[in-house]
């Protein structure tokens, strides 16, 4: 490979290595063709969703385990010679490639495992699908994307070429999870314009559509907590986030799909990851009664899936004080080591800073995102 020389970030108190063993036979564990960097066998790409209207979205790669390089701050430029776009929204794993949605720019990208574009569908010329893409979550050779303006879109996992779309009763879908061969989707939101003021109300859905993936047709709609937004699947449960500003937080829910979908809060949240049946919860609370002084406050819990058990007790271990005030927005979990990733922003031109820890909720530590705002996260072992 040829080499190329790239800044490398600063990367702060490292540990907790692992490596991983080559496979056997002859076919390559990874797929890094046309990569111009040489990369790590254990891979951690970072999203970062960026600044909206700035075309400053990136990937960033970090290595969890031994090796190098260390860090690289913006991967996709360095092996595509091109800039993501305009906010990333959401990315995905599925074998041995990268998903991504940008929305602002309207496109789904994707990649392989070095990161090198393989694939690209840009979708602003489609009437029915400007509203732009939100979520991806993929299965059966097909990736199933969300989009504002209420349309459910099947991909080609392949090609990416559009192969159904789904017009649904919603208007601005957001978080999307695969479970029993169904796709859940969150119907967030509609604008509608107030004819006495002339101005933009907001009003607030409580929709999670459930869309038959054999048939892909709308299944049934179930009544959640008003807007719905984040969603995921762990241990054959779904675990859904809802921004409802009535509320003193954002609500958490769990949906049991093997129980007639029937839905339970468990309390509030405001950003989850799952792992080994286990879900990790933070709830912050942001004071904005003083401009000049705006304060956050993050309460760090779990949940048990298998016993349906709320601890209330944070699960990080000698956290830096700091993560205690700071405004997170991801979290993501190993699904190789467990190790849980909390990603953090100042929403300023300054870069996101991500906190690692061991599964046991022991401190590893932190280093610089290499972009502004981390969202996502995909990782290689």
């Amino acid at each position: 490979m040829k080499k190329l020389y790239f800044a490398i970030a600063a990367v702060v108190a490292f540990g907790g290595f692992f490596t991983s063993c080559s496979d056997d036979n002859d076919e390559p564990k990874w797929n890094d063709d046309d990569s111009k960097v040489e990369l790590p066998e254990s891979r951690m790409y970072i999203l970062n969703e960026g600044t909206m209207s700035a075309n400053n979205s990136s990937i960033s790669l970090y290595n969890p385990g031994e090796g190098e390089p260390k860090f690289v701050a913006d991967i996709f430029f360095d092996q595509n010679g091109s800039r993501l776009g305009d906010t990333g929204q959401c990315m995905i794993k599925y074998g041995k490639n990268i998903y991504v949605s940008v929305y602002g720019s309207n496109y789904i990208v994707k990649l392989n495992t070095a990161c090198v574009q393989e694939a690209r569908t840009l979708f602003s010329e489609d009437p029915e699908l400007q509203g732009g893409v939100r979520y991806l979550a993929a299965e059966d050779g097909y990736v199933y994307a969300s989009f504002y303006g209420g349309i459910v879109a099947k991909i080609d996992a392949n090609t990416l070429k559009v192969v159904a779309k789904l017009k649904t009763p919603g208007a601005n879908l957001e978080g999307v999870a695969i479970e029993n061969d169904c796709l859940y989707v969150a119907n967030s939101y509609e604008i509608s314009k107030n004819p006495e003021t002339g101005q933009n109300d907001y009003i607030y859905k409580k929709d999670l559509f459930v869309v038959d993936l054999h048939t892909f047709t709308l299944k049934e709609t179930i009544v959640v907590e008003q807007n719905p937004n984040k969603l995921l699947e762990e241990d054959d449960k779904l675990f859904l986030i809802s921004w409802n500003y009535g509320r003193e937080s954002y609500v958490l829910q769990m949906i049991d799909p093997d129980n007639n979908n029937a839905v339970t809060e468990i309390g509030y949240a405001t950003n989850m990851a799952a792992g080994d049946d286990m879900l990790y919860i933070v709830d912050s609370r942001t004071d904005y009664s003083n401009w000049s002084a705006v304060t956050t406050n993050n309460t760090f819990s779990s949940y048990d899936i298998k016993s349906g058990r709320l601890n209330t007790a944070s699960f990080l271990k000698n956290a830096p004080v700091e993560l205690a005030t700071s405004s997170i927005s991801m979290m993501t979990v190993s699904d190789s080591t467990g190790d849980i990733y909390i990603g953090v922003t100042n929403y300023s031109d300054s870069n996101g800073v991500m906190y690692r820890f061991k599964n046991d909720g022991s401190y590893v530590g932190k280093f610089d995102c290499g972009g502004q705002n981390p969202r996502d996260a995909v990782f290689f072992y």
